[in-house]
């Protein structure tokens, strides 16, 4: 049916008879000639069909866009002045000796080349991945993952499918449920995560595991997130937290320069989860933009100024400023909008300082809160962040965590629509997270999850100080957003035990919940430790998209609908009562 596809045809083949095959991208009637541009996955090659093979020809003025063609012809060079330098097949075209259609078509609901909504462009997603665009994203998935593979197995990774059907566990996310019909009033529940079948292929000696597997969380989606989405998933025994980081570096460096020729950095960078959020508000920021926070709550304590003087006093609070080069130029009304930014975060307003003359002290400054302030306050804010002529000066003083995504929302901004944040690559480890954060009861939760292992060397140690506990665990962070994340294991019963009663969970409930996996500990546990990777938001930013929608082939909306398929639909009544299953009307239905 081919022998060639159209984005291939070059100046080599001119003079030769080839076949072609694909849809119809444009018509074009150039008085009594036809002509057609012909689109297959690889690109598009025009096709001449001349009035003197009026068989052919007739059948050409019927064509429509996306007709299905099959044309066989011989190729030649345009005619001077016709070429066409925008496309790789633009110096030839083939006139055509044979013309069959395949298959006719509707008019489509939008064109390749035309802006569409993303909801007509999920609902006919069949069309939408006939655009280059989406091909391209899709052939570049494609590259990653058979580059990864190879990688791994190279690494001496052992690919290990873990069950679709399996048991309910805590991992910070509603399950998907699958009601069991064999067993009413029973249900499986979908992956968040290989977490605990991956630990027991290292309990079994696999000793490198990897996985691309498809996981499931039932969360609030946003632009980077789906119900269903794929991990590169990998777990490793005998070797501890920096022999994993540096193999997984390794493996991302060698896969942007296979599919990207893009060198990244060797080391990768290294922060603490504390200097991270001192330093930028964030765990996961990028680091491409200059902006960062800077402490300066010991400056105010004992002011007058209420809305600093409490925070400077809280140890659950701060006050940090973030100094903006040039952002003097910055318009009431630019900083209007940047205050209802901050507001989305919890912060009830912005304070700023506009430094016009920074030598000359409180007179080369502009501001509201100037008159609530010392002078040696205003000095030593100043000299603190070096501030110059020009300058901008932002405050957030509130709790700690609101001050934290605030400024770090802020930053973000700023970097942006100033025009600060660099173009290129910015991989970042993230290190030494705490072990646990206190919940709203009081008690502790697990930063992560409960079979990360702290960096303390007894279950007593941990018990005695669980706030000050560290935790050995590592996310890979590429230009602002968490494309990794992992740590080491806990391989001790004991040191299991431990984490579970901090964190509330009874032995009868562990057995319950974990446990196969507290009796395999049983057994010779290895020390073990691993990573996922998320596949989807890593090749997003690899295509410069926008939306892990446009890496994958048929995704989601944001309410986890299906535009093309319906899905999630009703089930027929026999079916539910197969799986004793009962549907209750909401009251006011």
């Amino acid at each position: 049916m081919r022998s060639h596809y159209c984005g291939h045809v070059d100046r080599s083949l001119i003079g030769r008879d080839i076949a072609v095959a694909g849809w119809v991208h444009r018509r074009r009637d150039h008085g009594g000639v036809i002509f057609v541009d012909l689109r297959d996955r690889e690109g598009l090659v025009q096709i001449v069909f001349d009035p003197n093979s009026p068989d052919i020809f007739a059948v050409a003025e019927r064509l429509r866009g996306e007709y299905v063609l099959s044309v066989e012809g011989r190729v030649r060079e345009r005619p001077e002045g016709t070429a066409n330098p925008n496309m790789v097949t633009g110096e030839v075209e083939i006139v055509a000796t044979r013309l069959t259609v395949l298959n006719q078509a509707k008019t489509p609901p939008f064109h390749h080349d035309e802006p569409a909504s993303e909801e007509l462009r999920l609902r006919y997603r069949y069309l939408d991945l006939r655009r280059e665009p989406m091909y391209r994203n899709l052939r570049l998935r494609h590259d990653v993952i058979r580059t990864l593979r190879a990688f791994l197995d190279e690494a001496g990774f052992v690919d290990v499918e873990t069950p679709m059907l399996t048991k309910t566990t805590p991992e910070g996310a509603r399950d998907y449920l699958v009601p069991s019909r064999t067993q009413p009033g029973a249900f499986f529940a979908l992956p968040q995560s290989p977490q605990l079948m991956k630990q027991l292929l290292m309990m079994s000696g696999i000793e490198r595991y990897y996985q691309i597997v498809r996981c499931f969380r039932d969360e609030d989606l946003r632009a980077d997130r789906q119900p269903e989405f794929t991990q590169l998933d990998l777990e490793t025994s005998f070797l501890d937290e920096n022999g994993i980081i540096e193999l997984m570096e390794a493996l991302i460096r060698h896969t942007f320069r296979a599919v990207l020729d893009v060198e990244l950095p060797d080391p990768f960078p290294r922060l603490s989860y504390a200097e991270a959020l001192a330093r930028f508000g964030s765990d996961k920021p990028d680091l491409r933009n200059p902006l960062e926070l800077v402490e300066v709550g010991d400056l105010f304590r004992g002011v007058e100024f209420k809305v600093f003087a409490r925070p400077a006093e809280d140890p659950a609070s701060r006050i940090a400023a973030l100094r903006v080069p040039g952002g003097g130029r910055l318009t009431r009304k630019e900083i209007d909008d940047y205050t209802a930014l901050v507001g989305r975060y919890g912060a009830k307003g912005l304070a700023y300082i506009k430094v016009n003359d920074a030598p000359g002290g409180r007179d080369g400054l502009q501001s509201p809160i100037l008159k609530f302030l010392p002078d040696e306050a205003i000095a030593g804010v100043l000299e603190r962040v070096r501030a110059e002529a020009g300058d901008l000066i932002f405050f957030g003083a509130d709790r700690n965590a609101v001050v934290n995504d605030s400024l770090s929302a802020l930053r973000d901004a700023l970097g942006r629509d100033l025009g600060l944040t660099a173009e290129g690559w910015a991989p970042l480890w993230v290190v030494d997270f705490p072990m646990f954060e206190s919940d709203e009861k009081g008690g502790w939760s697990s930063l992560h999850h409960p079979f990360t292992a702290p960096r303390d060397p007894s279950p007593e140690a941990l018990i005695e100080d669980p706030g000050g506990s560290v935790s050995c665990a590592y996310d890979l962070v590429l230009n602002g957003s968490e494309i990794g994340g992992g740590s080491m294991r806990i391989h001790s019963p004991e040191m299991q035990s431990a984490v579970f009663e901090l964190l509330g969970i009874s032995a009868e409930e562990a057995q319950a919940k974990f446990g196969f996996l507290l009796t395999a500990l049983d057994y010779g546990c290895p020390p073990h430790g691993g990573i996922a990777f998320g596949l989807d938001r890593l090749i997003m930013w690899m295509a410069g998209a926008q939306s892990i929608r446009e890496v994958i082939a048929f995704p989601k909306t944001q309410t986890a609908n299906c535009l093309l398929t319906g899905a999630p639909s009703p089930v027929d009544p026999p079916q539910l009562r197969e799986l004793g299953i009962g549907l209750r009307t909401r009251r006011g239905a």
